[in-house]
């Protein structure tokens, strides 16, 4: 049976459980000073373009990144140099930067050097490494805001300009442009589009374990809580038109825009975050989970069959040998604990000690803190019925 996306579970809005769960959201910003929230895109930050040979790839964080100096402008850098950069311009937490630098790393990277590509994956002692752009359903997944399904546009790290545009346009109705504000309600309704349009245009579209219930939500939420421009006004951040441009590497006038591969870049007078409200991953996948538990499609874990629209669900209980189902996935911290162990028992992780080690100490004391019922192993075999799955495999 086809599953079609749904904007509700329960009753209950996203905007309702949103508020229901956030209802002191407030309370966390550490105020604002724009001395310290300052991100300098000038002098060894200033901007320039990559060149021949430079890696950019799926993800415009990284992107920009990249091309403001803040990780090496050839887009290949180290587990650590992601970490600190990643913290010190956007304010991501310091846990989120090490278990996405190492996760990234051990599936995509070169465990050697403890580094990986952007982009497109280097040559390395061990092989070809994957890069971010050769990740997919590994790390990278379909979904995206703006980049297309791979299967569907045989790319999956430009931007797709309708994807763009639509988000855009999504804001088209707020004349005044001091009010305009992709927030994550607004980003959450545009995933529920385009969750729906990978099941109806895409026959390989596979929403993965870990790239479909992580890596998925965290480009929408993502594009808010990180790039957002903090002020005094607005201290959790306002994201208005000319910032998402920038971010995304889109330019011109709103009747004609012009994507630029590649040419990411942090906007000027642009402040991140708040030192000691930096987005961690107890935020994030509490966030997460609000959001999936008034969407349950996102959290389906299965995908179409090789034609549109045929969406199969895994069964969660067989999947996890009855650890989880599908209705405990979504209840308290459940659907965390399972992004968390599912990272951890991935082969790659395991086989790279000093990553493994870096990823237990960010995702044991979460385990505990969630108290997270054992889950040691899931039945991967049967997401071999998934042409989206055994095609990335």
């Amino acid at each position: 049976m086809a599953l079609k996306a749904r904007s509700t579970a329960n009753d209950t809005t996203f905007a309702e459980a949103y508020a229901q769960a956030h209802s002191s959201a407030g309370k966390r910003t550490v105020g604002f000073n724009p001395t310290t929230q300052y991100v300098s895109t000038t002098g060894a930050h200033a901007f320039v373009a990559p060149g021949s040979g430079d890696a950019r790839g799926p993800c415009p964080g990284l992107n920009a990144l990249a091309n403001h100096g803040y990780i090496p402008h050839n887009g290949i850098g180290t587990t650590a140099q992601f970490t600190q950069a990643t913290n010190q311009v956007y304010g991501m937490g310091l846990d989120v930067a090490t278990f996405l630098s190492a996760y990234g790393t051990a599936v995509d990277g070169d465990i050697v050097s403890l580094s990986f590509s952007i982009g497109q994956g280097q040559s390395t002692i061990l092989g070809p490494e994957d890069g971010l752009t050769g990740s997919h359903n590994n790390y990278e997944t379909d979904v995206s805001p703006t980049r297309g399904d791979l299967y569907e546009y045989g790319d999956n790290y430009d931007v797709q300009l309708s994807q763009f545009v639509q988000l855009y346009d999504l804001q088209s109705s707020v004349s005044d442009p001091t009010q305009v504000n992709y927030d994550i309600p607004l980003l959450t309704s545009f995933r529920v589009t385009r969750f729906q349009q990978s099941i109806d245009n895409n026959p390989y579209f596979f929403n993965a374990a870990f790239s479909g219930l992580a890596v998925q939500p965290a480009a929408y939420q993502f594009t808010f809580r990180l790039m957002a421009n903090k002020s005094e006004e607005f201290p959790e951040g306002r994201l208005d038109r000319d910032t998402l441009k920038s971010f995304f590497a889109i330019s011109g006038p709103d009747d004609n825009l012009v994507y630029t591969p590649g040419h990411e870049r942090i906007p000027d007078n642009w402040y991140k975050r708040a030192i000691g409200d930096e987005y961690d991953l107890p935020f994030f996948l509490t966030e997460l989970g609000t959001i999936a538990a008034a969407n349950p499609q996102f959290a389906s874990i299965g995908g179409n069959t090789g034609q549109v629209d045929t969406f199969t669900g895994v069964n969660v209980a067989d999947l996890t040998g009855g650890v989880y189902n599908a209705q405990t996935l979504l209840q308290g911290n459940n659907l965390a604990c399972f992004i968390l162990q599912v990272a951890m028992m991935e082969p790659s992780v395991a086989a790279a000690t000093i990553l493994l080690q870096q990823l237990t100490a960010v995702v044991s004391p979460l385990l505990s803190q969630f108290d997270c019922p054992e889950l040691t192993e899931i039945d991967d075999s049967l997401f071999d019925n998934f042409p989206g799955y055994t095609r990335s495999s």
